[in-house]
């Protein structure tokens, strides 16, 4: 008999190719999650699950797959995961890191320039048949060339943020809990504290985990140190930003404008007033969204699953401890 797998939604093919060689699996059809308790009821007696970020993988979810052996998340995130039970139950849990770093990169740079440049405005304007002319204040936005770029962390995604800016000869400094002389050396990268980058920064690009500590990290006080020229862009997660605060901070003009790929909750709800502003760009959590990368991802998660049915170690395994768990 081969093992199940249950897969929450339709991945590229070529992942599931490599699950059908080992595995029977199943696979949620709709755009859409699957609910809760149809989720619940399809893990009851599968051995693999690959889930995304939408999917909350925890204690009740594992009181119900007694047969789980691995989740894989087709993800580098994995704060829907709880590894303690996840760890606590003898079960895997990994992610699909790195592989995503440069088109996640390439977005964060996207938005920088756009929302600096007002291009979402600019392509509304058009469509709308108020261009009537050329004009000098028309349009006016933020130069990207030689501004002073912050980052606040400083992974792989914010020094693959970082290499690009330094194509544009921007002065790039970085907030992280974890100085990194290597990145500074290479990069000529200027390692501060979170207020100092708030103050300095032309443009604000975010790149740091979800966590208790990061949640609202950007928030009433620290959008306050901000520069009234300064753009924001958050391409990691929704919830490190208070958006109620940033809502105030661009309707007061303390800030110029900012992009987001990421929101609070997702999808937003159509009464969020950040919807009605033309200052900013809103994305539908596209980071990764490229054919290649998806891919990618799709083959990344498929063999960390296949590997947790064999008993192997999983390339990306998040929570190791749990290896000892096995043994016993």
């Amino acid at each position: 008999m081969k093992p199940k797998v249950y897969v929450t939604r339709i991945i590229p093919e070529m992942g599931l190719d490599i699950l059908r060689e080992v595995a029977d699996i199943k696979v949620w059809q709709d755009e859409l999650p699957p609910p809760r308790e149809i989720l619940l009821k399809e893990v009851e007696n599968v051995d693999g699950l690959v889930s995304l970020l939408t999917d909350k993988i925890d204690a009740e979810l594992f009181d119900r797959a007694k047969r789980l052996k691995i989740v894989s998340n087709y993800a580098v995130g994995f704060d829907n995961i709880d590894l303690d039970e996840a760890t606590k139950r003898g079960i895997m849990a990994t992610n699909t890191p790195g592989v995503l770093t440069e088109t996640t990169a390439d977005l964060a740079f996207i938005l920088l320039m756009s929302t600096a440049r007002r291009i979402v405005e600019a392509d509304k304007f058009v469509r709308a048949g108020k261009w009537k002319t050329w004009g000098p204040m028309l349009m006016l936005g933020q130069d990207v060339y030689g501004a002073k770029l912050g980052l606040i962390g400083l992974g792989r995604i914010g020094y693959a943020v970082a290499k690009r800016a330094k194509g544009f000869d921007m002065d790039v400094m970085y907030y992280d809990m974890f100085r990194n002389e290597k990145a500074e050396q290479e990069l000529g990268l200027k390692f501060v504290e979170l207020e100092q980058l708030l103050k300095e920064s032309d443009f604000v690009s975010i790149h740091v985990p979800l966590t208790p500590e990061t949640k609202h990290l950007i928030n009433e006080k620290t959008l306050g140190f901000m520069k009234k020229t300064a753009i924001l862009v958050n391409t990691a997660r929704g919830p490190v930003v208070d958006e109620k605060a940033l809502y105030e901070a661009l309707v007061s003009n303390k800030i110029a404008g900012a992009g987001l790929d990421v929101m609070d909750p997702e999808p937003p709800n159509m009464d969020n007033p950040l919807l009605k502003l033309d200052n900013v760009i809103i994305l539908p959590h596209i980071a990764s969204a490229s054919i290649a990368t998806r891919t990618k991802m799709a083959v990344m998660a498929a063999e960390n699953c296949v590997a947790g049915l064999k008993g192997e170690v999983p390339p990306n395994l998040l929570n190791k401890q749990v290896l000892d768990k096995m043994k016993k």
